[in-house]
Order: structure tokens, then C-alpha cells, then sequence
């Protein structure tokens, strides 16, 4: 039964053993790829989001728990990730919209720009740990209850942690574009 013999092998990966890590990227890696590749429809996102996959179970190997079959494991992954990224590019996509409708706006693209940098390295300033919820409510849009279910936290704790990141970016931008900069919030999502 080669699914047993790849969940022993999960338990190895999880004391370390990079053999056995080695063994599962090679059976796993290529069939991964091609999956997200459909998902995505291209390779080399594909690629990236599948050798993340593969970082994120050896840097996390201690913590997780697999119930089932690694195989099953990966594929969730790979698709959760790459439904992430999709969602990512939607808000992308509306944000240069937003930045592109003229209804009588005069933000100069140079102004929206910096501000996009402004707000880039502003967030970059934030604990880990807010700077990942921000992250998932704003850039992947997800609820406060996906946030706190997926960090294993409590939804309150997204909430106030959410509250003091907005609170540190408004100081730390509060000398540019403070009405537009609450536009541009807006527009990378909905509030949680």
C-alpha cells in the first residue's frame, strides 16, 4: 500500500528526516505542479506555489497533524493556496480599476503609486502576528472567522488586533492622502 508508506514516512518528516522529505517532493512535486497549473493556468506560479507547499510542511512539520493520507494533505493544499492566490489577484485587479476610473478624480497615478509604497512599507512595521492577519483580511479577503480558525485564535483577537493595525497605519500616513488612503483600504476589500 504505497498511501501507508507515505504517511510513515510523514512521521519521519516530522522528526526531521530529510530523506524522507526528499522521497515525498519527488514522488509528489511534478503531479502538484500540474494540478495547480490547471487550477492557475501558469506554470511557473504553479511551480512557486507548489515548492511554498513543500517549505511550509518542513518548516511546520512539528505542528501539523495530517488525519489521512499525506497525498490528500498536499492536494488541499495546493489548492487552497492556489484559490488564495487566485482571490489575491481579483483584489489586485479591482484595486487597479479603482485606480484607474476617472469620475472627475485627480489622483495623479505617481501620488497612488507612493502611497501603494507608503502603505507597503507601513504594514511591513506590524508584529508578525498582525501584519498576517491584516495580510488575510485585506489582501485575501477572508472573514475574521477564517482568520481566527485558520491562526487558531480567537475571533476577538482578530478583531482587536485588526483595530491596532489600522490604527498604526493611519498614524503612519496620516501626512498623506488621509481621505484617499481610507479609499484605498476600501477597495483592496471589505471590511471583515
Amino acid at each position: 500500500m504505497p498511501d501507508q508508506r507515505v504517511d510513515i514516512a510523514f512521521s519521519e518528516i516530522a522528526q526531521g528526516n530529510k530523506r524522507a522529505f526528499e522521497q515525498l517532493f519527488r514522488q509528489y512535486y511534478k503531479p502538484l505542479v500540474a494540478y495547480a497549473h490547471v487550477v492557475l493556468a501558469h506554470r511557473e506560479t504553479a511551480e512557486d506555489l507548489v515548492q511554498e507547499v513543500f517549505y511550509q510542511l518542513w518548516a511546520r512539520r512539528q505542528e501539523l497533524r495530517v488525519d489521512g493520507h499525506i497525498k490528500s494533505y498536499l492536494y488541499s493544499m495546493v489548492r487552497n493556496r492556489a484559490l488564495n492566490h487566485q482571490a489575491h489577484l481579483k483584489v489586485v485587479a479591482r484595486h487597479q480599476q479603482w485606480a484607474t476610473e476617472d469620475e472627475g478624480d485627480t489622483h495623479d497615478p505617481v501620488e497612488t503609486e507612493e502611497m501603494a509604497s507608503r502603505l507597503e512599507n507601513a504594514v511591513a512595521l506590524l508584529p508578525p502576528e498582525r501584519k498576517k492577519i491584516f495580510y488575510l483580511c485585506k489582501y485575501e479577503e477572508k472573514k475574521y472567522r477564517e482568520i481566527a480558525d485558520e491562526m487558531g485564535i480567537s475571533v476577538k483577537t482578530v478583531e482587536n488586533q485588526m483595530g491596532k493595525a489600522l490604527k498604526f497605519l493611519r498614524a503612519q500616513l496620516a501626512d498623506i492622502f488621509v481621505t484617499t488612503f481610507f479609499f484605498y483600504i476600501l477597495a483592496l476589500s471589505q471590511w471583515g
